[in-house]
């Protein structure tokens, strides 16, 4: 991202001691002295990202040298307004263009820039969040009236048509009331008086609006210190780029070289490792994209470059601030992409390119200059359609630029431009039912959750790990999905949708596309053209991450394999034992159109039927309309034969109705006599007739015989084989046992059998057996990350958290279980954890040696996991132990004993008190917020669980 790019060009300018890197990842104090070395001219350059693009006085500045176009017309004038920022001065800038594709966006975005047409201000509208976040700052010291603060409210912009019924939804949350006892682990915020109309804040509420408040998202960032008694702070590092390094690794930060001394759960310190190369560190942000003015004047830039004459176009870049060098580059590429595809994408011309990949697959490729906050939702929808049509993943990904979508390898023609038309009723429909399973709802949900305060930090000061963030988010989000209303279900939806997604200006693409004035016109290429290459390099740079998912079992894994390769190397490829049956007659009720789901309506439905199945009778398209009136279906029948759009035909001596485009192959494959009156063009004939009318059958069935296909067409069962040989030959269809309990050869439909395998294969998962003892012997202390290189704190609580209620002997936890699963344990660790109230302990019976059982537990899930109270009997010491700290609050042994000296009217006995003590722990009534007791006792006696001496 920006801050990486920042730190790279620093590192490369700081061979001359020019330029210091200036970003959010370095450290305040030191953003402090960059730009004070900045103002007094000590230094020459700053390399920053957005960090100095707003609100900071940094003297006098030159010139900004902008590295690649900006996001936005908007943010690129408050860059380049950092110069010359003096009254009546001008502000000067130069733009470096990162690459070809960057060439026409730079430019754009400076000649609009020059005339000062920023992007229209879109105001969040009732965004939910912050409403209850500021809620609960508003009542945290005095009550409101919740009347007079809806009012108060509602004179905001951003609230301005905020309903009273989401006002009050937003109230209900933060007092508590929640539409399941699932939702019992959020905490009720407020105390809303219905009657009065008061709101009041709970306590703690005036703490947590401080400590939790804001609206930049929380990234869970290590600091970085440097080792010392002051340990001073040089900045911040990515959570995943602190997992991905290890102590002795040196990595870049500002303008100097650190090397990792220690990790901890909350920071990383280091010493400088001054002259030594360091690997540039990465942080992981979100971009919006380009907003769609800018994306129609890039289009319309592209349209005018296109279609001037070379004179023309060289005027109009040099008009648009590009030097001969860029001018004589972007032309050549508008150029090149000409000639690639034919066509260069505009606001009114999108391009869709097909290619195979390096693996064979298809790729389709969207060229359009809309930007990010189009191209998202339409790559949602695209998805749903491709799932919906072919049941796979598309992978549809989104850039500024366009839509790349991959189709697995198919002999059939890929879709084309078909693929992203759509009504924008549609669009809004399918964008809003898929947005809710994507990850960006999951993201924005963590997001809008921490901001309405239902995830606050749970210690300001420290840092909050971003998994565990996630993990929290995940678990209330599972169950804020079944309930719809849920007030942040809806704020995420509103982000997605309105901040995110630009829904509006997407619709009337829809409709442009809709009324021709936006066309679409296709392309299939040997290779990715220019453009397309731009594009995919952001499509690996996404998916390369993406590891490979393990199988759960022997079934499934064979269910996996290429049948091909399976049937060489066994000489058989038998399915006969791997499909489902279940799933099998799932999938031909779909393809027959026989599901409840998938059944048709009216006339045109019934065209869609004859034309997907092939002829059918009266009391077929019945079956396969909703209602099932077999009148009904004869009348429509009736109707598409008079309007000759479908014919009467007699096949293996039943009378069906067949569409008219099959006039042609039922006549030349199957002899049948066509009526007077059938249009030329469908009685001209097809190159295979036959082998079109068996590859519809093999298409809209499940695993068949050739006889059943014999029989379907009265045809001799020879003649079919043939035919399914030559579609065999060309991998239409493959040869195989595949139906459970039948017998001999049978055949499928190449792209049917791989939907049998996927869906068999994930019914299949859902069985998965109980393993052996041996196999879970050894997968046992894998999963428990016996041997593993975990580290830190963080890593102590996930061990708790797999143990947790587990009991153990209290010698062995630190000698042998908790080493053993964390690399550089020490006590101290679980001493933080216990201190801080994330972690409690509990004894659970003594025994011989001055040990006992005992297990730990985190706080937060203790009362599911803590053993219930054994049928201990106090003696008369111990219940006054017990009645001593039932009072509240801890007690130091002195203390305790003073105080159950002045309750009985005489000192107690400190070795009686010792011993009672021990008794009530063992028991489970009594524990202690640290371990140090226990290690004492443990240590000084004979566990039986000890590290053994190491020989000398």
């Amino acid at each position: 991202g920006q801050t990486r790019g920042a730190q790279a060009v620093a590192d490369d300018a700081d061979a001359l001691v020019l330029a210091r890197a200036h970003h959010g990842s370095v450290s305040k104090e030191q953003r402090a002295l960059i730009e004070d070395d900045l103002k007094t001219g000590r230094l020459r350059c700053v390399v920053a990202t957005s960090s100095l693009e707003l609100g900071i006085d940094m003297g006098a500045v030159d010139l900004v040298i902008q590295v690649e176009a900006p996001p936005s017309v908007a943010s690129g004038l408050q860059r380049v307004g950092r110069a010359g920022h003096q009254v009546g001065e001008v502000s000067r800038g130069v733009v470096f263009p990162k690459h070809r594709a960057d060439l026409i966006h730079s430019a754009v975005a400076t000649e609009r820039m020059t005339a000062g047409l920023i992007e229209t201000l879109r105001v969040p509208a009732n965004p939910l969040d912050i409403l209850a976040q500021q809620t609960v700052a508003a009542c945290a010291l005095e009550p409101i009236d919740a009347d007079d603060w809806f009012d108060m409210v509602r004179r905001s912009a951003p609230f301005a048509t905020l309903p009273r019924s989401a006002y009050d939804a937003t109230l209900d949350l933060l007092a508590g009331r929640y539409p399941s006892d699932e939702f019992a682990e959020l905490r009720p915020r407020v105390v809303w008086d219905r009657d009065t109309g008061a709101i009041t804040g709970r306590p703690g509420a005036q703490r947590l609006a401080v400590t939790s408040g804001g609206t930049i998202p929380d990234r869970g960032l290590f600091g970085v210190y440097m080792v010392g008694e002051k340990a001073s702070r040089v900045g911040e590092l990515d959570e995943e780029m602190v997992y991905e390094s290890r102590v002795g690794d040196v990595f870049a930060l500002g303008s100097t070289s650190w090397r990792i001394q220690e990790i901890t759960h909350d920071r990383v310190l280091v010493t400088p490792a001054f002259g030594e190369p360091g690997r540039l560190p990465f942080w992981k942000g979100d971009g919006l994209g380009r907003p769609v003015e800018l994306g129609r004047a890039v289009g319309a830039f592209q349209r005018e470059l296109s279609t001037a004459s070379p004179a023309d176009a060289e005027l109009r870049c040099v008009e648009a601030g590009l030097d001969a060098w860029a001018t004589n580059n972007l032309l050549s590429f508008l150029a090149e992409q000409k000639t690639a595809t034919g066509y260069v994408p505009t606001d009114r011309t999108l391009v869709v390119e097909r290619f195979r990949d390096e693996l064979g697959d298809w790729r389709v490729i969207l060229h359009s200059p809309y930007g990010m906050q189009i191209h998202s939702p339409w790559a949602l929808a695209v998805q749903a359609r491709v799932r919906e049509r072919y049941g796979i993943d598309a992978g549809a990904m989104a850039a500024d630029d366009g839509i790349i979508v991959r189709i697995p390898d198919t002999e059939s023609q890929p879709p084309g431009g078909e693929l992203f038309v759509f009504e924008p009723q549609e669009l809004d429909e399918l964008v809003t039912n898929e947005v809710g399973g994507s990850a960006l709802f999951a993201s924005r949900f963590r997001e809008c959750a921490a901001r309405a305060l239902l995830l606050p930090k749970y210690n300001p000061g420290k840092r909050s790990p971003l998994w565990q963030q996630r993990q929290k988010a995940s678990q209330l989000l599972d169950v804020a999905r079944k309930y719809p209303s849920f007030p942040i279900i809806l704020e995420t939806i509103r982000e997605c949708l309105q901040d995110v997604y630009d829904l509006p200006a997407l619709d009337e693409i829809a409709k442009q596309i809709e009324q021709r004035s936006i066309r679409i016109v296709e392309a299939a290429t040997e290779t990715a053209s220019p453009f397309a290459r731009s594009l995919l390099f952001g499509y690996v740079a996404a998916f390369m991450y993406e590891g490979d998912s393990p199988l759960a079992e022997r079934r499934a894994a064979a269910l996996s394999l290429d049948t091909g390769l399976l049937a060489e190397l066994l000489g058989r490829a038998e399915l006969r034992e791997l499909l489902d049956p279940a799933v099998i007659e799932r999938v031909e009720l779909q393809l027959q159109r026989l599901d409840p789901e998938r059944r048709v309506r009216g006339l045109e439905g019934v065209a869609d039927l004859l034309r997907l199945l092939g002829p059918l009778n009266a009391e077929e398209v019945a079956a396969r309309s909703e209602n099932e009136d077999v009148a009904e279906a004869a009348g429509h029948l009736a109707a598409l034969v008079d309007a000759k759009r479908a014919l009467a035909v007699t096949i293996a001596g039943v009378e069906r109705f067949s569409a008219i485009e099959d006039a042609s192959r039922l006549r030349d494959a199957l002899g049948v006599p066509l009526p007077i009156g059938v249009p030329v063009a469908f009685i001209e004939p097809v190159d295979d007739p036959l082998g079109d009318l068996v590859s519809r059958f093999a298409r809209t069935h499940g695993p068949f015989e050739t006889a059943d296909v014999a029989s379907r067409f009265g045809l001799g069962t020879a003649i079919v084989h043939d035919a399914l040989r030559r579609l065999a030959h060309d991998g239409r269809v493959v040869e195989g046992e595949f139906r459970p309990h039948a017998h001999g050869s049978e055949w499928s439909d190449a792209e049917v059998l791989r939907r049998l395998r996927r869906m068999s294969l994930a019914a299949l998962r859902h069985e998965v057996e109980p393993v052996d003892t041996a196999t879970f012997a050894r997968f046992l202390p894998d999963w428990q990350h016996v041997g593993s290189t975990l580290r830190g704190v963080d890593a102590v609580a996930s061990v708790i958290e797999q143990l947790a209620g587990a009991r153990i002997p209290a010698s062995a936890w630190e000698s042998l279980i908790l080493p053993s699963r964390v690399a550089d344990y020490s006590p101290t660790m679980l001493d933080e954890l216990t201190a801080t109230g994330e972690v409690i302990w509990a004894g659970d019976g003594s025994l011989p040696g001055s040990d006992g059982w005992m297990s730990l537990h985190l706080t937060d899930s203790a009362p599911l996991t803590l053993a219930p109270p054994g049928e201990h009997e106090p003696d008369e010491l111990q219940r006054g132990v017990l009645d001593a700290l039932s009072r509240g609050g801890g007690f130091f042994f002195r203390q305790l004993s003073d105080a159950m000296g002045v309750a009985a009217g005489e000192p107690v006995d400190d070795a009686a008190l010792v011993t009672a003590l021990w008794d009530l722990v063992w028991a489970g009534l009594v524990t202690n917020d640290t371990l140090a007791p226990l290690r004492t006792l443990t240590g000084g006696g004979s566990g039986a669980h000890k590290r053994p001496r190491q020989p000398t």
